[in-house]
C-alpha cells in the first residue's frame, strides 16, 4: 500500500483537529489585557494540547518516513490514533466550560493517554508488517518513552481526582519527555542509507 495517502490523510486530520481546537478559544470581551487573563486558563489548555498534537504529527511524520511499507493493521492503528487525537478539542472546550473540573482533567489525561496507545499500535502495526530488522524497529527498539508515557497518563488519571494541578504537571512532564530530541529514527534512517 502506499504510505503517501495515509500521511497525507493524517496531515490533514491533524490540520483540521488543530484548526478546530483554535476556533473554540473564546475573544476576550474587552480590549485590554486584563480582559484577556480571563480567558488564560484555557488558552494555556490550547497551547499545552497545541503541542501535544504537533508532537504526534512531527513524531508520525518521522514514523512514516522511516517506513517502507504499510498494511491494513497500519491503517486501523492510525485511525485509532486520529479518533482520540480528534477528541482534543472536545475536551478542551469541556475544560472550559465546567471551569476546570475534576472530570474534565482526568478526561483529558484518558483522550492523551489513548492517543499515546493508539501512536504504540500504529507503530506496532508498522514493525509487523516491515519485520524486526526494519528500519523502524530498529529505532523504536524497547521504546521507553513511549511505554513510558502511557504509563504517566495511568498514573495521572486518578491523581486528577485528588490534585488537577498534580494531574497537570504529568500531563506537562510527558510534553517535556518529547520536547527533548529524539535522534534514534533519524539515526535509523541514515543508517539503512549507507
Amino acid at each position: 500500500m502506499n504510505k503517501g495517502r495515509l500521511e497525507a490523510f493524517t496531515d490533514g486530520v491533524i490540520a483540521i483537529i488543530i484548526t478546530i481546537m483554535v476556533l473554540e478559544l473564546k475573544v476576550p470581551r474587552g480590549g485590554d489585557l486584563s480582559a484577556l487573563s480571563a480567558e488564560l486558563p484555557v488558552l494555556l489548555a490550547y497551547v499545552l494540547s497545541f503541542v501535544n498534537v504537533g508532537l504526534y504529527w512531527n513524531n508520525h511524520h518521522h514514523l512514516l518516513h522511516a517506513t517502507d511499507r504499510i498494511d491494513g493493521r497500519v491503517l486501523w492503528a492510525n485511525l485509532f490514533l486520529l479518533f482520540w487525537l480528534s477528541l482534543v478539542p472536545f475536551v478542551i472546550r469541556w475544560h472550559d466550560e465546567s471551569h476546570f473540573a475534576v472530570g474534565a482533567t482526568a478526561a483529558y489525561g484518558i483522550v492523551l493517554g489513548m492517543a499515546a496507545v493508539g501512536f504504540q499500535l500504529t507503530q506496532r502495526a508498522i514493525i509487523a508488517c516491515n519485520g524486526p530488522a526494519s528500519t523502524v524497529a530498529r529505532a523504536v527498539g524497547r521504546d521507553w518513552k513511549g511505554w513510558g508515557s502511557i504509563l504517566l497518563y495511568a498514573v495521572a488519571v486518578p491523581i486528577a481526582f485528588v490534585s488537577r494541578a498534580a494531574a497537570i504537571a504529568i500531563y506537562i512532564a510527558v510534553i517535556a519527555l518529547w520536547l527533548v530530541p529524539d535522534r534514534r529514527m533519524a539515526r535509523a534512517i541514515l543508517g539503512s542509507v549507507r
